[in-house]
């Protein structure tokens, strides 16, 4: 993690890329930490329509992932020439549903040397809304904001605080004109069963969001993303003749959308491409965009909505400048999103967090006292390792039988905030070798980690194996330890501190001994547990 202090120095440059179902967007951001604040100083945009997936088996086709990677590697190429110092990359709902996603983000990988975050639909919304956020203010009131995409609607309920409700629906505007829009211009039948379908679907997410709403509070809807935009800006141009620039703040009333959406059915592809403003990729799908925001703002009974031009990717650069410990104002609140989703976690399977925290201790101590001699991982290592920790005995929720296989699917399907898919996985995977056998290549849960990380899930998972050793009794009879590392004998000493001079903690020695196996292997040393005596601090 980046010393807020140390960076404050200068202003630092940093890429985000979203990888959307139907268009790629890049912003290029240059960051003032002094303020905390950031420019955007560049914006790319392709429509690669990577949701145009194989209609039988729902897979990624192979020119269009060719095409993802020829834009990648120009947006790469771009980010260079502003020197930026890091490209963050994530990929939504397209990447997600496809059998061969996972594939498609390792050639990626291999060939762009670019690891692209898979994020689940809650974590988009809930970066949505940190890009909102930072350009717009909320002054205390609570805002409803929707994000059509290409594969998936975001809907979030927030304030300046927090957001209090973040869901994600799989109809997007690419997914319904490819599944329900056959006919040019649509029929009476076609419009009327996909207006029916979005309803339905809508229904669920806006009841949860209705669920959080305030009795008499008053709401306000921010629409983003490229649908949204270009309804206002076709709106816009109809009304005064121009577009304004930029387009965040403009107002789409509903009735002018229902006459959008009317105007539109009775239009044939070619007809709606020659209205000023229409691209003819967004000409495709623009129907089904416009209609999910009309039945949206239908069910809400919200006549207005505001546009803001901020969206995923400016909120994956906020994203980064909290993890990096930028910001300590505005939205401080959002910094502790990961620690207070993995407590919630452990609250809901009735974690023993007294004993899950010794555990966590006991694993950042080892991790600590290892870092440069053992190890030279960082704090984002760190913290995956105290997830694991606090979560490892999750499984007990289902059944003490192979408890640690149950932590990993508890965690793994658990769509924890504040994580990217593979951060999960991490997370999922040291706890589920807590016990038990060592990771195996035969093991798909492993396996399916990029190669770094699977290192990562190979030298961390001994430290979480030892730290539960320590509390073998879970009565924390060990205060502290202590480690020496010999290299010229190839052995590695814990010196442990009993919190009772007179315990002789035999089960918490043994328990030791069964469990180092996995940490000698892996760090070709010889673990030498001894008790000691201890003063204890009174």
């Amino acid at each position: 993690m980046v010393n807020s202090l140390a960076s404050a120095e200068s202003n630092r440059i940093i890429a985000a890329i979203d990888m959307g179902t139907n268009s790629f967007h890049m912003v290029v951001a240059r960051i003032d930490p002094k303020l905390p604040a950031f420019t955007i100083i560049a914006r790319e945009k392709d429509t690669v329509r990577l949701g145009d997936c194989e209609a039988k088996t729902g897979r990624l086709k192979s020119e269009v992932m060719e095409r993802a990677i020829a834009t990648l590697r120009r947006f790469l190429d771009i980010a260079k020439t502003f020197n930026a110092e890091q490209i963050i990359a994530v990929a939504t709902s397209a990447v997600r549903e496809a059998p061969n996603g996972r594939d498609f983000l390792k050639q990626v990988a291999e060939e762009l040397d670019l690891n692209v975050s898979l994020i689940s639909g809650q974590e988009e919304a809930r970066r949505i809304y940190l890009g909102v956020l930072s350009g717009m203010e909320f002054n205390n009131q609570s805002q409803v904001i929707i994000d059509i995409g290409g594969g998936s609607t975001e809907l979030i309920l927030g304030d300046s605080s927090e957001p209090r409700c973040l869901t994600s629906t799989k109809i997007g505007a690419v997914r319904l004109t490819g599944q329900f829009v056959k006919t040019d211009p649509i029929t009476r039948e076609e419009f009327a069963y996909l207006q029916a379908y979005i309803r339905i679907s809508l229904e669920r997410p806006i009841d949860e969001l209705r669920s959080h709403f305030n009795a008499g509070e008053p709401l306000r809807l921010i629409g983003t993303a490229g649908t949204i935009e270009t309804l206002a800006a076709i709106n816009a141009r109809e009304k005064f003749g121009t577009v304004p620039s930029p387009l965040a703040g403009y107002q789409l009333s509903l009735k002018d959308l229902r006459d959008l959406v009317n105007r539109f059915r009775k239009l044939s592809y070619s007809e709606r491409l020659a209205i000023p403003g229409m691209s003819d990729k967004r000409a495709e799908i623009i129907l089904a965009g416009a209609l999910i925001l009309q039945e949206a703002m239908t069910l809400l009974g919200i006549e207005s909505l505001t546009v803001c031009d901020r969206s995923l990717r400016e909120g994956v650069i906020v994203d980064w400048m909290l993890a990096h410990g930028l910001i300590e104002n505005r939205l401080r609140y959002q910094g502790s999103i990961r620690q207070r989703s993995i407590l919630h976690m452990a609250n809901k399977y009735q974690v023993n967090l007294e004993q899950s925290e010794r555990t966590a201790a006991f694993a950042l101590n080892f991790f600590d006292q290892t870092q440069g001699i053992l190890h030279n991982w960082g704090t984002e290592e760190r913290e995956l390792l105290w997830a694991a920790a606090i979560l490892h005995n999750c499984g007990l929720y289902v059944s003490h039988s192979a408890h640690h296989k149950h932590s990993y699917y508890l965690i793994r399907n658990g769509e924890l905030l504040g994580y990217t898919e593979t951060e999960i996985e991490v997370i999922a995977n040291l706890a589920r070798y807590h016990r038990k056998n060592p990771p195996k290549k035969k093991h798909e849960n492993f396996i399916v980690l990029p190669k770094t990380y699977r290192e990562l899930v190979s030298k961390l998972h001994p430290f979480l194996r030892l730290a539960v050793a320590l509390d073998r009794r879970q009565i924390g009879a060990i205060y502290d330890f202590k480690c020496q590392h010999r290299p010229e004998v190839r052995e590695f000493h814990l010196r442990l501190q009993p919190l009772n001079p007179e315990d002789d903690c035999a089960l918490e020695l043994w328990s030791l001994d069964y469990k180092k196996p996995c940490f000698e292997y892996e760090y070709n040393l010889k673990l030498v547990a001894t008790l000691e005596p201890t003063l204890i601090p009174v």
